[in-house]
């Protein structure tokens, strides 16, 4: 899992906003390489509909910056799964929809050869899969803004989960990235 949240936790403003972010060409480069290390991007509607409105564009807009344009290639290319109970169909390319999410499926997803997973954005998903213990590692970027409200990144999970600290990087914007791995539920 990897998200942007405020120091106050959230991942997105009240109405879904996410112009807080802080990022230059230290995070882009940054950026370019996690994303080349993925195999798979699961999302829930919301965040598919935003990078499947985004991204296609991008690649092929002449004003996007190269790193962005670089992004847009990956992510194009890359299979995305999307969980949604209110959509019909998905059309955006290497893409399958999934009505609900099923821990046995997850499992098979993760258990084959390849890259890593990874969700973006999608607080349903990964608070649905925080509470099915599916998520092998946390990836959080904390960015030094504070909200006061918004879309918290961990609402209704069941259980408190202990995490392992295992690498920080911080950027000269001021974000820390943060790596944990879950460990044993209290």
């Amino acid at each position: 899992m990897f998200n942007l949240v405020s120091l106050d936790g959230y991942f997105a403003r009240s109405n879904g906003e996410i112009d807080w972010h802080v990022v230059d060409d230290e995070f882009n480069k940054f950026a370019i390489e996690q994303t080349k290390s993925f195999g798979a991007i699961l999302f829930g509607r919301t965040t598919y509909q935003l990078f499947e409105d985004h991204w296609p564009k991008a690649f092929t807009d002449p004003a996007t910056s190269e790193d962005d344009r670089e992004i847009a290639k990956i992510i194009n290319d890359i299979e995305k799964i999307v969980f949604s109970r209110t959509l019909q169909s998905v059309t955006w390319n290497n893409t399958k929809l999934f009505k609900e999410v099923i821990p046995q499926e997850i499992e098979k997803l993760k258990n084959q050869e390849g890259s890593d997973i990874v969700i973006f954005g999608s607080g349903t998903i990964v608070q649905a899969l925080t509470n099915l213990r599916l998520i092998d590692e946390y990836r959080i970027m904390i960015n030094p803004v504070i909200l006061g409200e918004g879309k918290p990144l961990f609402k209704n999970i069941d259980k408190q989960l202990k995490l392992k600290l295992l690498e920080t990087k911080t950027f000269q914007s001021g974000n820390v990235l943060l790596y944990y791995q879950p460990g044993k539920t209290v």
